[in-house]
């Protein structure tokens, strides 16, 4: 279970401005052919395909896809998907965004400082997804035996959504698991939904109805 530092990356007080001062919005960030290669937005996906509902995100099914949920406990809120695969891990979550500036950039800010507050180490690189972290991150004694954890933080702005991922496991350093689940990260589609939402706001989760293992 994700912490709720990690889960939860909403700004406080972040587009205050002095006044007469404009600021250019944020760029979006996300691959050049996102729109025909993934991550999708319900509207670009293939409507026939057997996707796993649940709610603001739908998964494609594969072999060897083990699929959780993750809830806060204080509300029984589901706060991310974890999907297990390619003997890695990845963690998504879909928020609502503005229509024409991106979330990954402020994002990657927020990441950058937690860990650093947490005495882990962060760099950033170019990913295929674009923009990614790579962050070593202090995890508690005797978890693995290990004092330290590999993480890497994935972010793609889409239409009126952002969707983050933070992979574990093999995909962290191994070339082959970290394509296979760049390619799962690509396959997801997200539904924004038409209805008014905060930008930053979780896009709302639900337990799926067909089965979460493929």
């Amino acid at each position: 279970m994700t912490d709720e530092s990690q889960t939860t990356p909403t700004p406080e007080g972040s587009e205050t401005t002095e006044p007469g001062t404009e600021l250019a919005p944020p760029a979006k960030s996300a691959p050049v052919d996102r729109d025909s290669a993934g991550p999708f937005d319900e509207a670009e996906a293939n409507p026939v395909r057997p996707y796993i509902d649940l709610g603001g995100i739908k998964i494609l099914p594969r072999e060897g896809l083990n699929l959780r949920l993750e809830v806060e406990e204080q509300t029984k809120r589901i706060v991310a998907v974890g999907l297990d695969y390619a003997d890695s891990t990845l963690q998504v979550q879909p928020f609502a965004a503005p229509r024409s500036s991106g979330l990954w950039e402020e994002t990657r800010e927020q990441i950058r400082q937690q860990v650093k507050q947490q005495g882990g180490r962060v760099e950033e690189r170019e990913g295929p997804l674009g923009p990614e972290l790579l962050a070593e991150v202090p995890v508690m004694a005797g978890a693995d035996g290990a004092g330290k954890r590999l993480a890497r933080f994935v972010g793609v702005d889409g239409p009126r959504w952002f969707l983050r991922g933070v992979v574990g496991g093999a995909a962290t350093s191994d070339v082959e698991a970290a394509a296979a689940v760049e390619d799962l990260f690509r396959s997801i589609v997200v539904v924004r939904g038409t209805s008014p939402m905060p930008p930053r706001d979780l896009i709302p989760l639900r337990m799926p109805s067909s089965p979460a293992t493929a």
